[in-house]
């Protein structure tokens, strides 16, 4: 269960166990309760079948472990799940198919905003999968926990991943990195990021952080405009008066 210490906008700041959040979660495969994956643009059929084998896998598993909210481009559906693995008791939530999210910014805030504001705050949603100029609006989200996949792939095939923006080390021979070396930077990049936001959230000026970031990113920038346009009342049950 995820204790909230502090608010900035919707993001929070708190701790997982003995992890102050937002912060980077590491997994085993024997840590996520066993689930029914389904790509991202399937239909309704195929996405409910996915969910409702999702919630009966984890009605056999240890509530400690990780449940995966499930859905595919379907709010509602996603919305079942997480309501479903709340009910069995389950406060830790994976969300799948970040990589399709992060490519789609109106089914990203309408599957987001939608779990934060129907599930506890306490429940603490993961998001294994992240650019690193993206993170920043995740959290403002409402996103708890990041994995470091992102790192270890892109050091797999050759890019160097920074606050503002990948560069292919091919093209942009920026470092002569090993591969060990470049895996270690992507991480490093990570945690500083994170303690970046961290900071942010504890000084009030998040949202100032995330307006720069977007900047870097088409995507991330789209994601902003519509939250701001379409999303105020989100916004507004966070913000604090004075």
């Amino acid at each position: 269960m995820l204790e909230i210490k502090s608010h900035d906008g919707p993001a929070r700041q708190g701790k997982y166990q003995a992890t102050k959040t937002p912060n980077i979660l590491q997994i085993t495969q024997e840590s996520v309760v066993p689930d029914e994956p389904m790509p991202y643009d399937v239909p309704r059929e195929m996405a409910k079948w996915s969910v409702e084998n999702t919630i009966e896998n984890a009605q056999k598993g240890d509530v400690d472990q990780i449940a995966v909210l499930h859905g595919a481009k379907y709010p509602d559906l996603r919305l079942e799940c997480a309501s479903a693995l709340e009910e069995l008791g389950y406060r830790l939530f994976l969300v799948a198919n970040t990589d399709d999210l992060l490519r789609k910014p109106q089914d990203l805030l309408k599957i987001i905003t939608s779990l934060r504001e129907n599930m506890s705050p306490n429940s603490a949603l993961f998001f294994p999968f992240a650019e690193l100029n993206f993170i920043p609006l995740l959290v403002y989200l409402g996103v708890d926990l990041f994995g470091d996949s992102s790192a270890d792939f892109y050091a797999k095939i050759g890019v160097m991943t920074t606050p503002h923006g990948n560069y292919d080390l091919q093209q942009y021979p920026i470092y002569d990195f090993t591969p060990e070396e470049l895996k270690k930077y992507n991480r490093d990049s990570l945690d500083f990021v994170l303690r970046e936001v961290r900071a942010h959230i504890q000084n009030g000026t998040l949202r100032n952080l995330v307006e720069e970031r977007c900047c870097s990113s088409p995507e991330a920038m789209s994601a902003l405009r519509i939250l701001d346009r379409d999303y105020g009342d989100f916004l507004d049950g966070y913000t604090q008066l004075y």
